[in-house]
């Protein structure tokens, strides 16, 4: 079977996993209604669903029903999607446009915008701790596991709390790359990893190869929302451009320069694609993702 192009993978996986949280998400109509209606509005706005996708990509690679990976994808953009909401919150970014709208707390207000981060967080956990289709108690303790580790202190939350504590300062390249690492790219590691998790028995250098493309990926993401933040249009990448510097935030391209970061960027996705050269075709999904995170426009 001939390998799907990545806009394909890309769209079919997309509406995959909207119908997946869809149904996970509570009805607008329930009770907390406003509540329930600001979590659909967080989560069901648009977004490019990269994580999701590389969950599903990774299953591709290894060979896996995708149904086994439903709640995973779903989890992981639940995670990414109350990330989202606690940063834009003024005591954070205080971003007023998120995805081309309203910031939730501007459409609903900051309380209830915190409260959203805050079910959004337990019903990540809920989804993979009920779905029988991940596979074995084992599996699903794993990507339970893999997903907490990726969203706190030492992931997702520990790099939000060293990018605040890094506004007005100039770091050095490694200290901004684990932030990174773990703001950004814990997040996108956590999505091929919990995936590689669900396929039981699989060599360990398989797992460590999976490991180090998702790590290329993840800080070659960043370096290409640096710059994008430097170059793009906030009708492309659908929040204010320019932020970063006006908070004088370090980036990649405040400390490397723009061209710098682009061959960085172009490096980590050459690297990314080698990692995996040992999957052979059915890896192709995952090459072309690394390709579209570096050259990606918004």
């Amino acid at each position: 079977m001939p390998t799907p192009t990545i806009e394909a993978f890309f769209r079919d996986h997309q509406a995959r996993v909207e119908r997946v949280l869809e149904r996970c998400l509570p009805a607008a109509d329930a009770v907390p209604t406003r509540l329930h209606a600001a979590m659909r509005y967080s989560v069901l706005g648009g977004g490019k669903r990269l994580r999701p996708i590389l969950v599903y990509a990774t299953g591709a690679a290894l060979g896996l029903d995708p149904r086994s990976l439903d709640a995973p994808a779903a989890a992981v953009e639940l995670i990414h999607a109350y990330s989202l909401v606690h940063d834009d919150l003024p005591a954070m970014d205080d971003d007023d446009l998120r995805r081309g709208r309203p910031t939730t707390h501007r459409a609903f207000d900051e309380a209830t915008a915190i409260l959203t981060g805050d079910a959004l967080q337990v019903l990540a956990f809920e989804v993979l701790a009920k779905d029988p289709a991940i596979g074995s108690a084992a599996a699903r303790i794993a990507t339970i596991r893999i997903l907490a580790e990726a969203s706190g202190t030492a992931g997702m939350a520990g790099g939000q709390a060293l990018d605040l504590a890094a506004v007005g300062r100039r770091l050095d390249l490694p200290d901004l790359e684990e932030m990174h690492r773990r703001k950004t790219g814990a997040l996108i590691r956590a999505s091929v990893l919990m995936a590689a998790a669900a396929a039981e028995g699989l060599a360990e250098a398989h797992q460590a190869a999976l490991d180090d493309y998702a790590k290329d990926v993840g800080l070659a993401f960043q370096i290409q929302d640096d710059i994008l933040d430097v170059e793009g249009s906030t009708e492309d990448i659908g929040k204010q451009a320019g932020a970063d510097a006006a908070r004088s935030k370090p980036t990649y391209a405040s400390i490397l320069g723009l061209d710098a970061s682009k061959q960085r960027a172009q490096a980590l996705k050459v690297r990314a694609s080698e990692r995996i050269a040992s999957f052979g075709e059915k890896a192709q999904i995952l090459a072309d993702l690394a390709a579209y995170v570096v050259d990606r426009r918004a």
